[in-house]
């Protein structure tokens, strides 16, 4: 299976500055910061001096956990500052998991599904039928529901479905079709799957680990098939779309492309996988941040 790279440029709200030694300094509006990126081992393009202009960096902790810290350099709005991505609005904010709120890497994964799901409504004359698994703060949701998608919109965090509601509120998206549910991706599926319920497009964006709203523990080494297996029962043949990503983990594209391949080998189409990788302003290298593996039924 050949490997493809699915690149994400800058836009107005968002850009990735410069990167190497071990970290990337981005722009995010009116705010730039410096956080740490193991896969940056060149040495950055522009002056220290640049970077010294940062408002903040995050620092990460002497272990593997993930923890760390942000330090400011200037004033930083702590109830954060809007932003924009084509008709999506929301709020991003310095987090303690060192992001900001949402994942600028997706860019090209929601402009994908969305000519995906652009040729018009289904058959019988209904939008669409989206599912945002691990839907987060609601940026593809709100990017799918432009794009004329009925949008099911799934996490297990109700702070960040809430904040995925007032996302939407910015984009002046109330009305539109979104089902806001707080859920464990899993369960949500096997109970869809058993409900008979189809889509014509599904996102997944796991993390590596988690916990559902009652406690279920998700593992992606553990729980990734299971839950792919349930996605392919709701789609079908004449559904369009399905994406996954995986970040920070010891998991290959093509592992996650053949898993694909052998659970969707009854459907017409194709299936890709590859790497995700956001271009840098400075010299236009690419930055890799994530696998994927997708599947669409026009090829």
């Amino acid at each position: 299976m050949p490997l493809a790279t699915l690149v994400g440029d800058a836009w107005e709200d968002y850009g990735l500055v410069d990167s190497g030694g071990g970290r990337k300094l981005e722009r995010y509006g009116r705010y730039r910061f410096i956080r740490p990126e193991p896969q940056a081992m060149w040495q950055p393009a522009l002056p220290q001096a640049e970077w010294d202009k940062a408002d903040g960096e995050f620092i990460p902790a002497s272990d593997e956990d993930g923890g760390g810290r942000w330090y400011y350099h200037r004033p930083v709005p702590a109830e954060g500052w809007p932003l924009g991505w084509r008709e999506a609005r929301f709020t991003a904010s310095c987090t303690p998991f060192r992001h900001l709120g949402f994942f600028p890497d997706m860019a090209p994964v929601w402009d994908w599904l969305r000519e995906q799901v652009a040729d018009g409504n289904d058959a019988d004359g209904a939008n669409p039928a989206f599912l945002n698994l691990f839907g987060y703060t609601g940026v593809g949701s709100q990017a799918l529901a432009a794009a004329g998608a009925a949008v099911t919109h799934v996490d297990a965090s109700k702070k960040s479905v809430a904040q995925a509601r007032e996302n939407a509120a910015l984009a002046g998206m109330t009305e539109r079709p979104i089902r806001w549910i707080v859920d464990d991706a899993g369960k949500f599926a096997a109970r869809e799957v058993r409900r008979g319920r189809r889509y014509d497009a599904i996102l997944l964006d796991p993390p590596k680990f988690g916990r559902g709203p009652n406690g279920e523990r998700w593992q992606i080494e553990e729980g990734l098939a299971p839950l792919l297996a349930d996605c392919r029962h709701l789609l079908d043949a004449d559904s369009r779309a399905l994406f996954l990503t995986v970040y920070a983990v010891r998991m290959s594209a093509l592992a996650i492309g053949e898993l694909l391949a052998q659970l969707f080998a009854d459907l017409p189409g194709k299936v890709e996988c590859g790497e995700l990788a956001v271009r840098e302003e400075a010299r236009g290298l690419l930055l890799p941040t994530a696998i994927f593996a997708r599947w669409s039924r026009h090829g």
